[in-house]
C-alpha cells in the first residue's frame, strides 16, 4: 500500500483532528500523572499547552500560560491540580531527574 498524496489544506485538517483527539484522551486520562509522561514520553500537559501559546505567538496571538492551559485542560490549572495531581513518589522523581537529563523539555 502506498501512502495516498494529501494536500497541505487536508494534512492541516488531518493535524488538527489528531491534536484535538490527544487533547480530549489526556483530559480523560486524568489518571495518567504529568510526571508520568514526562518520565516515558518527554513530554506533558504543561509542554502542549507551552507548544499551543507558542504557535498562537507565532501567529501575532498573545496568549497567557493560564489561558493556555485551560485550553488544554479543559479547567484552570490550578483547579485541575486539585482535582487530580497526585504528589510525586520518589521513583517518579528519579525516573523524572533521569528522564531530563535525555529529553529536551
Amino acid at each position: 500500500m502506498t501512502k495516498p498524496e494529501i494536500d497541505a489544506p487536508t494534512t492541516e485538517a488531518l493535524e488538527a483532528a489528531a491534536f484535538r483527539a490527544l487533547v480530549a484522551h489526556l483530559r480523560a486520562r486524568t489518571d495518567v500523572q504529568n510526571i508520568d509522561l514526562m518520565n516515558l514520553a518527554g513530554f506533558c500537559r504543561n509542554c502542549l499547552s507551552r507548544w499551543y501559546r507558542e504557535a498562537a505567538e507565532s501567529k501575532g496571538i498573545a496568549l497567557a500560560d493560564a489561558d493556555a492551559r485551560e485550553i488544554i485542560y479543559g479547567m484552570p490549572y490550578k483547579d485541575w491540580q486539585a482535582q487530580n495531581q497526585k504528589p510525586a513518589n520518589a521513583e517518579q522523581q528519579a525516573a523524572f531527574a533521569e528522564a531530563i537529563k535525555q529529553h529536551n523539555h
